[in-house]
């Protein structure tokens, strides 16, 4: 369960946000959880607030503390993090959590989402990656792991009848249908990629992202981009 951090250019080399990220660490291996502070910590931006060894203490530290984002392991012991994410959203969904771990089987990776996390990150995600991963949550996005997007599609396979069709120009269909352009936001954003990141992938607006990703949302009948993302894979949209 060794984290793989690589130092990839100054800590400041992810975009920089006004905001302060206040973060607390789940994580049950101490020098884990020290190599992440020390990291997390030289970004002007994030702060890493609390720290807890298991899934109980680390419940009582985010309701005192109530984080802007949790790194969250789920190997704990005791209470893994797939039940404590579920219980953080209960409480506060307004909360964010990464899921931070070493695990990748593809019924691990949608246990996780479908139980509210914001984020799926790899152990060996580059450190500023990761830093980007808790920038990108805490304005409101998601983030996949690109390998672990690969294996759930893999691992996925595609329906006979796709539930979600492309709509055809002078369709007169009524059942919710994705435009051509949404369907290109719909693969990037199963891919991780923030409302900036896929306004600047397809040469448009952010305010123009930002709109195709609320249609989505609500012609799949989702409440957030997790939730797309996931039944993206799963019914074999993309």
């Amino acid at each position: 369960m060794n984290v793989a951090f690589q130092a990839v250019g100054s800590p400041g080399q992810p975009s920089m946000k006004n905001k302060l990220i206040n973060v607390v660490i789940v994580e049950d291996y101490h020098l884990t959880r020290v190599g992440i502070r020390s990291f997390l910590n030289k970004y002007e931006n994030i702060k890493v607030i609390g720290e807890a060894e298991n899934a109980e203490k680390g419940l009582v530290l985010i309701k005192r503390l109530r984080p802007d984002v949790v790194l969250m392991d789920l190997g704990l012991p005791g209470m893994n993090g797939i039940e404590a994410t579920q219980q953080i959203k209960n409480f506060d969904s307004h909360i964010k959590v990464v899921v931070l771990t070493s695990h990748e089987r593809e019924e691990e990776v949608i246990s996780a989402l479908g139980s509210g996390a914001n984020a799926y990150c790899l152990k060996d995600i580059d450190s500023n990656r990761l830093a980007e991963a808790i920038e990108t949550v805490a304005e409101g996005g998601a983030w996949l792991d690109p390998a672990i997007a690969s294996v759930a599609l893999k691992l996925c396979p595609r329906p006979q009848e796709v539930k979600i069709a492309v709509k055809k120009p002078g369709s007169q269909d009524n059942k919710a249908q994705l435009t051509e352009r949404e369907m290109e936001v719909l693969r990037l954003l199963v891919e991780g990629m923030s409302n900036t990141e896929i306004a600047n992938e397809l040469v448009v607006s952010v305010h123009t992202a930002k709109a195709h990703v609320c249609n989505i949302l609500q012609k799949l009948y989702v409440n957030d981009r997790v939730q797309a993302a996931v039944k993206a894979i799963r019914e074999g949209i993309v």
